[in-house]
């Protein structure tokens, strides 16, 4: 029998790792009942956009009071609160499908609620890989943690279509019991502690995460590039117009699209845990972002489920790529005491690449077309990757993905997270 990833040997990062497949798969079956809930109530692209926006107002209000409680409190703390709060809102969405589901103001409030418990949680998890780990299986961990994501991408959708299918009330229960699960996985977790902060909390200690991020060429290009491809390439929020009014096709075949997506985003992650990056690490980042651009072309003009399938599947693997680049290098690059104010930072960017371009994406539908809106996206980012070497030369430059790799890039005086402590069971 094959031994398991050398991250998942480390208790606590095994521990973690479960509980964000269960939160994934529980917010990934909710997702796509939420999509076919609000287009079905106006068929209006404009409003699957609206979904979006008020998941990302949140993110930005939030980002900077939610990365200093991600760096003053236990950091596991802050996850497991976050998960029930998920749990909740699972609830109360049960209680709008219960009574019909006619409206659209309860799915944009709860959207909105949704987006200010992950503004709060997200700085706090994405901080914790670094801690559990040492810097050796950084790249590798961080792939696993991706690819928990995409598992639950791929198994969420589908058998969340499903379970709406039968029964969209279903829907919401299991989810509410798995965000449950999520956190209750993680009481085991003892360590590691809030992070030493000896400053006191007031606006430079607030604004740090903005300062090093600003300060450091590496990380800033890394996280705007994936911000505007995103932004302007992304299309998964008009996936149920595309479903329904291109490829007619119902709610599981909804699920199937959303999963294409991690099918790819699954296979790069399998095969970066196996062989992380060696090299040319910048360089690659540029080409899969190109290559996110042009499968996002082939979707918006494809008329055929088994294409736009391919396409999706293509983006994922390229996005897998860039995000793991990305993460590797925020990990590295900042110490310990501000990784949670700089994931709180990085997390807006991440909001506004995911929620805001899901209204991007709706407000463009609805003006040009789903089509032109689409394809008009995907060659934008891949005008992006042309144009980002020049902006940002140092991003390009980037060659291992190491600590001491990224210090022949990064300013003098930069230093990355402190070794995490050795497992114990």
């Amino acid at each position: 029998m094959p031994a398991p990833p050398p991250a998942l040997r480390h208790p606590d990062f095994r521990r973690l790792w479960t509980s964000s497949l269960c939160s994934g798969i529980a917010m990934q079956m909710a997702q796509v009942a939420i999509g076919w809930q609000v287009y079905s109530i106006r068929h209006s692209a404009f409003d699957l956009g609206l979904i979006g926006l008020a998941e990302f107002v949140p993110v930005p209000l939030l980002a900077l009071p939610a990365g200093q409680l991600a760096d003053r409190l236990p950091r596991v703390g802050v996850v497991m609160v976050s998960s029930l709060g998920d749990a909740v809102v699972a609830t109360l969405l049960l209680v709008v499908t219960l009574h019909g589901a006619h409206q659209l103001w309860p799915f944009v409030a709860l959207a909105a609620l949704t987006g200010a418990i992950s503004a709060l949680g997200s700085p706090a998890q994405r901080s914790l890989t670094p801690e559990l780990v040492p810097e050796d299986l950084l790249t590798g961990a961080l792939a696993l943690r991706s690819i928990a994501g995409q598992v639950a991408t791929i198994g969420g959708p589908a058998f969340g279509g499903f379970l709406f299918a039968v029964r969209p009330e279903s829907v919401y229960v299991a989810s509410a019991v798995m965000l449950v699960v999520s956190a209750l996985v993680l009481l085991p977790v003892t360590r590691p502690d809030a992070p030493p902060m000896a400053e006191r909390a007031n606006l430079q200690t607030l604004f740090a995460g903005v300062r090093f991020i600003r300060g450091t060429p590496v990380i800033l290009g890394a996280i705007t590039l994936d911000l505007f491809a995103v932004l302007f390439g992304g299309a998964v929020a008009l996936l149920p117009l595309f479903a329904k009014s291109v490829l007619h096709t119902g709610p599981f075949g909804l699920g199937v699209l959303r999963s294409m997506v991690a099918v790819g985003a699954l296979v790069a992650g399998f095969r970066l845990a196996q062989r992380p990056l060696a090299g040319r690490a910048g360089r690659t980042l540029l080409l899969v972002v190109g290559t996110f651009g042009a499968s996002m072309v082939v979707f918006g003009l494809s008329r055929w489920f088994w294409l736009s399938a391919l396409a999706l599947a293509v983006s994922g693997f390229a996005d897998m790529y860039s995000m793991n680049i990305r993460s590797t290098t925020v990990a590295l690059a900042t110490p310990n005491r501000l990784l949670g104010r700089v994931n709180a930072v990085e997390n807006v960017f991440i909001g506004a690449s995911n929620e805001l371009g899901a209204f991007e994406s709706g407000a463009a539908a609805a003006l040009l077309g789903a089509t032109p809106a689409v394809v008009a996206g995907g060659v934008l980012t891949v005008a992006l990757a042309l144009v980002w070497p020049r902006l940002f030369p140092a991003l390009a430059a980037v060659d291992r993905l190491s600590a001491a790799g990224l210090r022949e890039v990064l300013p003098v005086g930069r230093a990355g997270p402190a070794p995490a402590p050795e497992p114990t069971d």
